[in-house]
């Protein structure tokens, strides 16, 4: 039987799950946090937690983690843009993952799912982009592929297992608190810091602090409808390029460069050697030529009217996101290693 007061966080030890672990125990809720290693315990120092082991590719272990939970949220998924072998570290993990976690849920008696999509499963042809726009036509990038097709299937799951189940979207999510090895937006923000962007890819971000993003969590249990999608982002994207303007303009004594302005062909250019490298060394690259086709121009600006409407939901803006993510980033210098 379902404790009321009892929630499941999984993907506890991640950026967004262990800040909604976090607040959920600000607002007076049992937390169990699941991860997928339990040596990983450095994140949760402190907290008044109960942590478990849980893994998405075994259903067997959230049928465990998820005894007498009332709210699940589906935190845990593999967040990355590259793979050795994508379909099958990405695509097949995310896929199994979301079926694995859903039926647990449903044969556990989850009453309610807060299932963490992501900005990657909207449709950006026609902008500011929404939720009723439907899903992203472009199908060249497996973790994209699996943020779509993943929550057409939690939410196909939950109607069949008569569960409900809201869907949220983050966008690129910074800010406190956060543990190595940082989220793949964040890591934008570390190279920024370490001089590590040369050239000015004409890619944009729409940044949101990562606690906005877990209060949003948290309203869409609360106030979500279910079978439901709601934005966690902002309403403006940043390129990479204003956004490094902005640590220049934060931290003169950094003597960061803005980014050199290069013709696309050079662009592709340089992705193909990084690529190149990344065959030798097994390390991902900085930039692949799929990043450049996919996202170099595109915009994510969103109508996150609904989320306002709906949820509640009010983050701060872009630039301010950037700031204080920024000064906890100097002031955690061993983030930056």
């Amino acid at each position: 039987m379902a404790n009321k007061n009892l929630v499941l966080v999984s993907g506890a030890n991640g950026h967004l799950g262990n800040n909604l672990v976090r607040l959920l125990i600000k607002k007076g809720f049992r937390v169990r946090a699941s991860v997928r290693s339990i040596k990983n315990k450095e994140c949760f120092k402190d907290l008044d937690c109960e942590v478990v082991h849980a893994d998405i590719t075994d259903k067997t272990s959230f049928l465990k983690a998820l005894q007498g939970v009332e709210t699940f949220y589906a935190v845990g998924a593999a967040f990355k843009l590259w793979a050795k072998n994508p379909k099958e570290e990405i695509y097949d993990v995310n896929m199994d993952g979301t079926r694995n976690t859903i039926e647990a849920g449903a044969e556990a008696g989850v009453k309610r799912i807060v299932y963490v999509s992501s900005i990657a499963a909207l449709d950006y042809t026609c902008l500011p982009t929404k939720e009723s726009n439907g899903y992203n036509p472009d199908r060249r990038d497996m973790y994209y592929n699996s943020k779509n097709d993943g929550e057409k299937l939690a939410f196909q799951l939950a109607k069949e297992l008569g569960i409900e189940l809201v869907s949220v979207m983050p966008g690129a999510m910074i800010g406190s608190e956060a543990f190595l090895p940082l989220n793949v937006s964040f890591g934008v923000l570390k190279m920024i810091l370490k001089k590590e962007i040369p050239v000015d890819t004409k890619i944009t971000l729409n940044w949101v602090d990562v606690k906005d993003v877990a209060e949003g969590c948290y309203l869409a249990a609360e106030r979500g409808r279910s079978g439901e999608r709601y934005i966690l982002a902002n309403e403006k994207c940043m390129t990479i390029t204003d956004t490094t303007k902005l640590a220049q303009k934060l931290y003169p004594e950094l003597k960061l460069k803005i980014p050199s302005s290069v013709p696309k062909f050079l662009l592709y250019a340089i992705a193909g050697l990084m690529e190149f490298s990344t065959k030798l060394s097994g390390k991902p690259p900085v930039l692949s030529k799929k990043e450049i086709a996919m996202f170099s121009g595109l915009q994510q600006d969103f109508d996150i009217s609904k989320s306002k409407k709906e949820l509640g939901f009010n983050p701060k803006k872009p630039v301010q996101t950037v700031k204080e993510a920024l000064d906890y980033l100097m002031k955690n210098r061993n983030l930056l290693e």
